[in-house]
């Protein structure tokens, strides 16, 4: 589990987004609807066959090599390769896209394949949420789990909308999804709805 720190770098391209968000039941139902969202970024799968060449380049010149030059170039070249390979895998597979998850308690967002790395934000926490309609890798410095100091925390796995959390702490904590307003109205239905909460302006 994470909550706020510098994840893998990525650059910025076209994408397409995935399917919208969709909360259950409806959003003014007097219990709290349980929203789930995504966006898919299909370009990374690019990047991610770029790492899977990379390693594979590594794995063939420490099987095949004919090198005659000495060991240390070699082991060198296989090193650089396997390490490029993966690293590229891992910050590219890992935010292929995101899933996102709202109910009475907390916000739930979970990168690529596997989930990871996930962060769970309780609206206890939260003093608002705001839409965000545009949303891009460069304002952030790139793709993935991202850290600034004078922005705050973000996930970020394309350009287009999201939604920004306004934490109690000061800090902001954004995240590119499908239907973002949806989230948006989820979350401020649970700020209302809390014990001595009120909603947001």
């Amino acid at each position: 589990m994470r909550d706020h720190s510098t994840g893998p770098q990525g650059h910025e391209g076209d994408e397409k987004t995935g399917a919208a968000g969709s909360p259950s039941p409806a959003d003014g139902a007097e219990d709290l609807a349980v929203w789930t969202g995504r966006a898919t970024n299909r370009v990374q799968w690019l990047l991610a066959a770029a790492g899977a060449a990379c390693l594979a380049l590594g794995v063939e010149l420490a099987v095949d090599s004919a090198w005659t030059s000495g060991l240390a170039p070699l082991v060198m070249a296989v090193v650089g390769c396997v390490a490029a390979g993966l690293l590229m895998l891992y910050g590219t597979l890992a935010f292929v896209h995101v899933a996102v998850r709202v109910d009475r308690e907390a916000l739930e967002v979970r990168c690529g394949h596997i989930g990871v790395p996930r962060t769970r934000i309780l609206l206890a926490h939260v003093v608002d949420a705001d839409f965000a309609p545009r949303v891009t890798p460069r304002q952030w410095g790139g793709w993935g789990y991202r850290w600034r100091p004078e922005k705050g925390t973000a996930v970020v796995v394309r350009r287009g909308e999201g939604f920004v959390l306004r934490l109690g702490d000061g800090r902001t904590f954004t995240v590119t999804v499908d239907d973002a307003e949806s989230a948006v109205r989820v979350i401020r239905q649970a700020l209302r709805l809390a014990p001595g909460r009120k909603a947001p302006a």
